[in-house]
């Protein structure tokens, strides 16, 4: 065995290694080479960050905010230069020296540009005085006064500038013209009364006793007048009273009772105005909704009372076109017209008027002709004493025109009737073309169907409905621009049943129900 094996060659010390393990000792030496290279690049990028954050802190934290603060020290100074002392939107001098200091609290320099800033508002303050510019006066020196300014100068500016707001009278001349007026009762109705000369010595000694209790005392005497005007229903006088009160004094011991007052009676006139509406008493309930009105144009309370005011006129006008009393029944239909021309219930009963009379008519044509015969000389022989007086189209119910409308619908072809039509004429196409100047197309409308009633031409009043629908158009416009789009498709509606044909009511059409669809 063991010759076999030295003849081989392959004994203990000769013994080879498998191929394995010959790589693997050929494969060390790269190996680690790369796990060196490896620990290289990580200590390059560390050493790279870490250069990063000291490029940062000295360039960024150092030399940057330095950078920043000059450009701002620099715009600060140009806004000194060109007087921009202050400004909202962060231009002024002040602003731009605040900023520089926010970055820099150490650097001396912004610190001494907002003591320029105040020696400059003083400038400025002591120019605006002696120019009279009172107000650019008080903003400048709020400006100093802020910034520190010494005291002394500010004061001696202050006292300078009341005394010239004043008017230069010592305050003592003033309080006493003041007592004077006051003891006459003469209290807010002119520069010279007690109200406005107690303010010129508040002006110039804010602290004078004497001013503040002479003046405490005549606000007191207003508002007493107020309230008196509250009693009588003068809201708009003790309104008014009550405005100036706080003008004076806004903090006035009486002041708030007063306003309390005030709107309690706004209050009551309001329940007071729908009970008279309710129990049918319109024209009462209408006055007090004026009143309301008078005070606040924006009431809306008063304003949709208004509108129920003529939806009530409207019933009231369908009632009596049931009974035949046709004068009765116009005059109320013009008052609800007057007051709601956009209203679909005016609307309504306009259609079942005209049903009514054209039943009305239809029963006169059975009358004896004898007694239709009287009928219509009575008829007519009113209407000549109403011309004579001049009451051609008003008071509504005994109108020359209304006798005249009630003896065409008895006899329509009778030539006294049309000879009477025609004297009347002119004067509607007057009011018609008055009601159009004057904008009032309620007032336009009821002119237009007097002449129609008269039996004025196809021509005349096709062109009379078309200048009045387009006016309809006009005011939907107006109200479209506003964005009142429900009052801009009432006056549209108003347009096309006056004349549904009328030019650009289409295209107006189409202009709301895009804005409607927009406004979705």
């Amino acid at each position: 065995m063991s010759g076999d094996d030295s003849t081989n060659g392959i004994g203990p010390a000769t013994v080879r290694r498998p191929a394995t393990a010959r790589r693997r000792r050929s494969a060390a030496p790269g190996a680690s080479w790369r796990r060196r290279w490896q620990w290289l690049a990580l200590a390059a990028c560390v050493a790279l960050v870490l250069l990063v954050v000291g490029v940062r802190v000295l360039v960024v934290d150092r030399l940057w905010p330095e950078t920043r603060v000059q450009g701002l020290l620099d715009d600060a100074a140009r806004a000194m230069a060109e007087g921009r002392l202050d400004a909202p939107d962060g231009t002024g001098a002040r602003q731009l020296f605040e900023a520089a200091q926010a970055l820099d609290p150490d650097d001396v320099r912004p610190r001494a540009g907002l003591s320029e800033v105040a020696d400059a508002a003083l400038a400025q303050a002591r120019a605006a005085v002696e120019a009279r510019r009172f107000g650019q006066a008080r903003d400048a020196l709020r400006l100093a006064q802020a910034l520190s300014a010494p005291r002394d100068a500010i004061d001696a500016l202050d006292a300078r500038l009341r005394a010239l707001e004043a008017g230069g009278a010592a305050p003592d001349v003033l309080l006493r013209q003041a007592q004077a007026a006051q003891s006459l009762g003469r209290l807010d109705d002119g520069a010279d009364a007690a109200l406005p000369l107690y303010a010129r010595v508040l002006a110039i000694e804010p602290g004078n006793g004497d001013a503040l209790r002479g003046r405490d005392e005549s606000l007191a005497a207003l508002l007493a007048r107020a309230r008196a005007r509250l009693r009588e229903g003068d809201l708009r006088g003790a309104a008014t009273l009550v405005a100036a009160v706080r003008g004076y004094d806004p903090g006035h011991v009486d002041l708030p009772d007063t306003q309390a007052r005030m709107t309690e009676e706004l209050d009551a006139l309001r329940r007071r105005a729908a009970r008279h509406l309710d129990d049918g008493r319109i024209e009462r309930a209408l006055a007090e909704w004026r009143i309301l009105l008078a005070f606040d144009p924006d009431d809306a309370a008063a304003r949709r009372g208004v509108l129920d005011a003529g939806a009530a006129y409207a019933q009231r006008a369908e009632r009596h076109a049931r009974d035949f009393n046709f004068a009765d029944a116009d005059a109320q239909l013009r008052e609800a017209r007057a007051l709601a021309p956009d209203s679909e219930a005016v609307r309504a009963a306009e259609l079942r008027i005209e049903r009514s009379r054209a039943a009305y008519a239809d029963r006169g044509a059975q009358l004896p002709p004898q007694e239709r015969r009287r009928r219509v000389a009575a008829l007519l022989q009113q209407a000549a004493a109403a011309q004579a007086r001049g009451d051609l189209l008003s008071p509504p119910g005994d109108s020359a025109y209304d006798r005249i409308r009630a003896a065409r619908l008895l006899a329509p072809d009778d030539p006294a009737v049309a000879r009477a039509s025609a004297r009347l004429l002119p004067g509607a196409r007057q009011c018609f073309d008055a009601g159009l100047r004057a904008n009032n197309l309620a007032r336009a409308h009821a002119c237009l169907d007097a002449r129609i009633a008269l039996g004025e031409g196809e021509p005349a009043t096709r062109e009379a409905r078309r200048r009045l629908a387009q006016r309809w158009l006009a005011i939907g416009d107006e109200r479209l621009g506003a964005g009142n789009l429900a009052g801009a498709d009432a006056a549209l509606s108003s347009a096309r049943a006056i004349d549904p044909a009328v030019p650009g009511h289409a295209e107006f059409a189409q202009r709301l129900r895009t804005a409607s669809l927009s406004g979705e």
